[in-house]
Parts: structure tokens; sequence; C-alpha cells
């Protein structure tokens, strides 16, 4: 008997479906973190991202049998279920979430280096938040073909099965979104350039 850590996400799921509430646990332990993820990316708050991340599961299991294998993975199918949710959320509150200290903790892995002085992880730590702003700051339609695509390394394919599009569409979008995020992030390389000028000045 295969053991249930080795099925793939269609067998456990449908091992839920059928009432294995291991096989729910093992599938949320696999993807929890990807649609956590992906919610904090596209409204930068970590409260609405823990929340959409709780209903997504929620959804699965009352209303996991909608799910169609022929038409993409669950992998795809459950962040398709969290970009309504989060679509949802901003429309209602009607804003794009405080950034504040929302995205410490991948700020803090991504600047996480050895060798560097205090002026150059700063540096380096404006430089990623200024990313996460202009990210945050783009029209939903451009942000999460950025999300998916570049962020979450889902594929083309995949990505037009969350969003319900073209894989025309989405590679026109994600063309608009890089030149989008181009002009937003020029004014903060040049800084970023400057800054760097400085470092080397007080070496």
């Amino acid at each position: 008997m295969i053991p249930k850590s080795d099925l793939n996400d269609n067998d456990l799921l449908r091992s839920m479906l059928a009432g294995d509430e291991e096989a729910l646990a093992l599938l949320y332990r696999r993807r929890q973190a990807g649609v956590y993820r992906f919610a904090l990316q596209m409204s930068g708050s970590k409260t609405i991202a823990e929340d959409v991340t709780q209903e997504v599961f929620l959804f699965l299991m009352r209303d996991g049998h909608v799910f169609d294998p022929a038409r993409g993975s669950v992998s795809a199918f459950l962040l398709g279920v969290a970009r309504n949710l989060v679509l949802r959320r901003l429309r209602v509150e009607q804003l794009l979430a405080p950034l504040g200290d929302d995205g410490d903790e991948e700020v803090s892995t991504l600047q996480a280096t050895t060798d560097v002085c205090p002026l150059e992880d700063l540096t380096r730590a404006e430089m990623i938040e200024s990313v996460r702003k202009a990210v945050l700051s783009l029209p939903p339609k451009y942000r999460e073909v950025v999300v998916l695509c570049e962020l979450q390394e889902v594929s083309y394919v995949e990505t037009a099965e969350i969003l319900g599009c073209a894989i025309g569409t989405v590679r026109s979008r994600l063309h608009r979104a890089r030149a989008l995020l181009l002009g937003k992030l020029r004014p903060a390389a040049e800084a970023e350039e400057t800054g760097a000028a400085t470092v080397r000045c007080f070496a």
C-alpha cells in the first residue's frame, strides 16, 4: 500500500472528499504555504493572507468536488480560489492593505547575508521594500501575473487556467506589468546607485 505522503494532490483530494482527515492535513501542509504567499504578495497584508488561506481550505472541504483535473492541477485550482477571495476582499475594503510590517519575514529572508556593512544592508532592504511597494501598486490584473509568473514561478499555462484567460493574454499582461514596474523602480535603482557610491566613500 502506498503511504499517503506519496500520493499526488488529486488522490489526496479524492481521499479527503471521502472523509479522510489525514489526506486533508497532508494536502494542507503541502499547499498552504503557496496559497499564503500568493495572498500576501497580492494584498500586502498578513491578515488578509491568513484569512484567505483559511477560506481557501474551507472552500476545498465544502466544494472540492467542483475541481476538474482535466482543467488543471489542484495547486492551480487553489490559487484560482485564493485569487477570487483576495480580489473580493480588496474590492470590499477598497484599499491596498497598509504595507507596514507585513512583508518583514520576506524582507529579512531576502536580505540575510553575512559579509555586508550596515549601510549596504540598509540599501538592500530599501530596494526590496521598493519592489514590494511597486508590485502592490500595480492594477490587480497586472499584479496577479507578476505574482504568479515571477514570484510564484507558475507556468504560463497554469497562470492562464488560474486567471481564466488565454496564454497570449498572460504574456501581454506580463509584458505590460514589467514595463510598469521598470518605470516605478527606475528612480529607486538610481537612488540605490547613489547609496552604493556613498558606501564606497566610507569604505
